[in-house]
């Protein structure tokens, strides 16, 4: 299989990821009395910083910005495919950190949260390994010959 299909899975398993994110996590609601009593008391608003805020505004706005970001990842993902049909091989370093990055994420998910994000993050950097390993340089000749204008391909 080339870099082209392991990045595309990758990508939507990112958007799913952010969807299911938003859905359950940021707007989710407590599952039980004792999580509705701790979600009362992070409604209470404090000063920050010249601004009134509370613990829910913080669980918010940051919930969402991994919704955010993990849309930037799947978008950025996409790209990356598009981008390995011409030249895998250069890919490699950015395909490592999103790999990496998505184990780093599974690692924060397991300590921290649940199985589900663990899940999803291990498939996205096992996606992106393969990538990684199937970003080979031969597979930029055949696109290496189309970049080149004939005239100069001929000489």
């Amino acid at each position: 299989m080339k870099p082209v299909l392991f990045l595309r899975i990758a990508s939507v398993l990112a958007l799913i990821h952010s969807v299911l994110h938003t859905v359950g996590g940021v707007f989710g609601k407590p599952v039980n009395a004792a999580a509705t009593a701790v979600a009362a008391h992070m409604r209470t608003p404090f000063p920050v910083l010249g601004v009134t805020r509370s613990y829910s505004d913080f669980y918010l706005g940051m919930g969402l910005a991994v919704t955010i970001f993990l849309t930037m990842d799947a978008a950025l993902l996409w790209a990356l495919s598009s981008m390995a049909r011409r030249d895998p091989v250069r890919l490699r370093p950015l395909i490592a950190i999103f790999a990496l990055g998505y184990l780093a994420f599974a690692f924060d998910s397991y300590v921290l949260f649940f199985a589900f994000p663990v899940i999803t993050e291990l498939l996205i950097a096992v996606c992106l390994v393969a990538a990684f390993l199937t970003a080979k340089p031969g597979d930029t000749a055949e696109s290496n010959s189309s970049m080149v204008p004939e005239e100069t391909a001929r000489t």
